[in-house]
């Protein structure tokens, strides 16, 4: 493989916050960016050199991007299968569009998983009313999640009886579905792993999550969890990223059950709001190594130098005016990252606050008295 070296250009489909963090790591490695996205005036927009401004599913528009990079990655999994192919035909696609065509539908990543032997909870598809009652009645309460598209807790949906799948079916537009047990869960967390075409490989601390709303609502690294869990994580998320032949990064969503077992709950092949506190806790941020790791440049350090920890901010905090940044500013380790987006609205992720502490348990403490000062 030939590093691509900087002063190249990287183009990025997506231009959210990842992309626009992707983009700011990319500029201070001396990289140009072009990015992919709807919204011409996306967040990633004031920090890219070019936009196209085209949906995800714009074939023309991915070959016009990819034709003007030297290698093109993204923020987003749901990239069109016509616009993947049509970049690849221009220029290295990282992570590759066959990783992409598993990760796009539940119910192929969940086979996937299965079929490599990696450890996931009981499941069933689901592409009926009946199928989810018959689910139901096999398994309990179950998660009923739509096989394509929804992230931060959307296109799922909970189902407690029998009585409920209808109403499920309905609200998730009739879809193709997985049905998922509902488990037992002590904690979730996730795992970070970088791999370079040349085949080096890294991986992130776990890190410790909590949702509410079924959206991250905050975050610590490391997590502060038994030897035995981090490590068997750290190698569950390893021999993904080897049986992909992963070029790029890819986060593992995992839960550990009450006694103990450890489960694969999703893939996401792109940086992941769970590690966006490796920009205060470790000297290479999943963003920098994003970079690295498609222009097959040695990998960064992956070690948590000290303790972080991230606090989401949503539209809802914009309610009443702007939010008293000052008073979480003051907040001794704390940092604010806005992300630049038009249009606060409720359940929208704005920005995060972050924190670094002598210990897990202190650098959440800091965070989250930052969140509170806010308010």
């Amino acid at each position: 493989m030939s590093i691509i070296a900087p002063g190249s250009t990287i183009g990025i489909l997506g231009g959210g916050q990842l992309g626009r963090m992707t983009a700011m790591a990319a500029r201070v490695l001396g990289y140009q960016v072009h990015v992919l996205d709807p919204d011409a005036q996306c967040a990633a927009s004031a920090v890219a050199d070019r936009v196209v401004a085209a949906k995800f599913d714009d074939a023309d528009a991915a070959a016009d991007l990819a034709s003007h990079c030297d290698v093109v990655t993204l923020e987003i999994e749901q990239i069109g299968v016509a616009a993947l192919e049509a970049a690849t035909r221009h220029a290295p696609l990282r992570p590759a569009a066959s990783i992409l065509t598993v990760v796009q539908h539940r119910g192929r990543q969940k086979r996937w998983l299965a079929q490599h032997g990696f450890p996931i909870g009981e499941y069933r598809d689901a592409a009926s009313v009946s199928e989810i009652e018959s689910a139901a009645r096999d398994f309990g309460p179950l998660i009923v999640k739509s096989c394509h598209g929804g992230y931060d807790g959307r296109s799922q949906m909970r189902v407690n009886d029998v009585a409920q799948a209808s109403d499920a079916w309905s609200a998730l537009g009739e879809r193709p579905s997985v049905a998922e047990r509902v488990l037992d869960l002590d904690v979730e967390l996730s795992v970070m792993v970088a791999r370079r075409p040349s085949g080096e490989m890294m991986v992130y601390p776990p890190a410790l999550n909590v949702h509410e709303r079924q959206i991250l609502a905050w975050s610590v690294l490391p997590a502060p969890l038994p030897p035995r869990i981090i490590r068997d994580a750290e190698a569950i998320a390893r021999g993904i990223a080897e049986s992909f032949q992963l070029e790029g990064i890819l986060a593992v969503e995992m839960f550990v059950l009450r006694d103990g077992t450890l489960l694969v709950n999703e893939l996401a092949p792109r940086p992941h709001n769970s590690f966006h506190e490796t920009e205060v806790a470790c000297s290479t941020s999943q963003f920098e190594q994003l970079v690295r790791a498609i222009c097959d440049l040695p990998l960064g350090d992956t070690r948590a130098l000290r303790p972080g920890a991230i606090f989401n901010l949503f539209g809802e905090l914009w309610v009443n005016g702007p939010p008293r940044f000052e008073a979480a500013l003051a907040q001794p380790g704390v940092r604010l990252h806005l992300y630049g987006k038009r249009g606060a609205r409720e359940g929208r992720k704005m920005g995060h606050l972050s924190a670094i502490g002598d210990t897990p348990d202190d650098a959440l403490a800091r965070v989250r008295a930052a969140a509170m000062a806010i308010q």
